[in-house]
C-alpha cells in the first residue's frame, strides 16, 4: 500500500485542522465559495467529489455482473449487510443517541440532523476503499470487483428510496428532487462516464488481458484526482463548519461514538457470518469490510444538497470521513490476524466453474 495511502488519516487530519484554520482566518472566501450553489448543489464540492467518485467508477467492471450466481455466499452476506442491516442499525444508533442519550448536551432541533447524517452514511455502502481494504487482506481482486459492482447497480435504485424511508425517523421533510439530483449527479453521472472510459480504453486495447491493464494503468494515472478531491473537500467542510468545531469541540467526540458502535458491530456481524458460513478467508474479510466501510463521498455530497453545507448532517458525514480510516486499518490488521479461522482460500476466479 503506498505510504501516501497508509497514512490517509494523519492527511484527513490536517486537512480538517487547515480547514478549521483557513475558515477562521478568512471566512469572507468561504462565504463567498459556499454561496457558489444553485438547488442547494455547491458548485465547488460538485467538482471535488466527481475528481473523488470518477476514478472509483472507472475500476468498476459491470460485466462481472455476469458471475454473481458463482460462489454466492459472499455476495449474500455483502447485500444482507449493506441494505437490509446496516441502515437500520445505523438509524437506530442515530435515535437513541441523540434524541436519548446525548440530549443533555446537544439541542433537541439539532438531533434530526445529526441522525439524517448517519442515516446517509448508512445507506452508502463503500465503493472506492473497498479495493485498498480488499488488497491489504489479501482478498480475491475478481470477487471485490464483483460484490462493489452488485453493491453500485443495487444503489443506483435502492438509495434515494431508502434514505427518504429512514428520514422519516427524524421528521424531516424529504425534498425529494434534490435527493434524486444527488444520486444522479454522484452515483448515475461518474459511473456512466466510469463505464465510457472502460469503453474506450477497451476498444484501443488489443483484447480483454490487455483490455485490463490499460484500466490499471489509467486508474493509477487518476487516483491522485480522487484522495486531492477527498482532501480538498474536507478542508472546505471543516472551514465551512468551523465556527460549530471550535465552538463545540464535544460534538465531535459525541459523533465518533455512535459511529465508532457502528462499524465495529456490523464488522463482527459480516465477519461472524462468513465464518459460520465457512467462507474462505480471501473472500470473508473484503465481505466484511465493505460492509462495514461508508461511500463516504456520496454520503458528504448528499447531506450538503438536502440540508446544507454548514448543517449537522454535513458535519456528521465528515466526522465519519476521519473516524473511518483509523477504523478500517484496525479491522484489517484484526482480519489478517486471524485468516486461520477460515477455510483455506480459493485460488481460481470467479469466472471458472466448480
Amino acid at each position: 500500500m503506498p505510504l501516501f495511502e497508509r497514512y490517509l488519516s494523519v492527511w484527513v487530519g490536517l486537512a480538517l485542522l487547515t480547514g478549521l484554520a483557513l475558515g477562521t482566518l478568512i471566512p469572507g472566501v468561504f462565504g463567498f465559495l459556499a454561496s457558489l450553489e444553485y438547488g442547494s448543489v455547491n458548485f465547488i464540492v460538485a467538482v471535488l467529489i466527481w475528481f473523488m467518485v470518477y476514478p472509483m467508477m472507472v475500476a468498476v467492471d459491470f460485466g462481472s455482473l455476469r458471475r454473481v450466481h458463482e460462489r454466492p455466499k459472499g455476495l449474500i452476506i455483502t447485500v444482507v449487510i449493506n441494505w437490509l442491516i446496516k441502515p437500520f442499525t445505523m438509524a437506530a444508533l442515530g435515535v437513541l443517541f441523540f434524541h436519548y442519550i446525548f440530549a443533555p448536551f446537544i439541542e433537541p432541533e439539532n438531533a434530526g440532523q445529526y441522525i439524517a447524517g448517519m442515516i446517509l452514511l448508512g445507506a452508502a455502502p463503500c465503493t472506492a476503499m473497498v479495493f485498498v481494504w480488499s488488497q491489504m487482506t489479501k482478498g480475491d481482486p475478481n470477487y471485490t470487483l464483483v460484490q462493489v459492482s452488485l453493491n453500485d447497480v443495487i444503489m443506483v435504485f435502492a438509495f434515494a428510496p431508502l434514505v427518504a424511508l429512514l428520514l422519516g425517523v427524524t421528521d424531516l421533510s424529504v425534498p425529494w428532487e434534490t435527493l434524486l439530483l444527488s444520486v444522479v449527479l454522484y452515483v448515475v453521472i461518474p459511473l456512466a462516464a466510469g463505464v465510457a472510459t472502460r469503453m474506450v480504453l477497451a476498444r484501443d486495447a488489443g483484447g480483454p488481458v490487455e483490455a485490463e491493464a490499460a484500466v490499471s494503468r489509467f486508474t493509477a494515472k487518476v487516483k491522485p484526482l480522487s484522495i486531492t478531491g477527498l482532501l480538498a473537500t474536507v478542508v472546505l467542510l471543516f472551514g465551512f463548519q468551523g465556527d460549530v468545531i471550535l465552538s463545540q469541540p464535544l460534538l465531535i467526540a459525541l459523533i465518533a461514538i455512535p459511529l465508532l458502535i457502528q462499524s465495529y458491530g456490523i464488522f463482527a456481524i459480516a465477519y461472524w457470518a462468513a465464518k459460520a458460513w465457512r467462507v474462505p478467508h480471501n473472500i470473508a474479510a473484503p465481505c466484511a469490510l465493505i460492509g462495514t466501510s461508508n461511500f463516504f463521498e456520496l454520503a458528504v455530497a448528499v447531506a450538503i444538497g438536502l440540508f446544507g453545507l454548514n448543517s449537522g448532517a454535513a458535519l456528521v458525514t465528515v466526522v465519519g470521513v476521519l473516524v473511518e480510516v483509523p477504523v478500517m486499518l484496525s479491522l484489517v490488521h484484526f482480519a489478517n490476524r486471524t485468516k486461520h479461522w477460515f477455510p483455506a482460500a480459493e485460488i481460481r476466479a470467479p469466472s471458472q466453474k466448480k
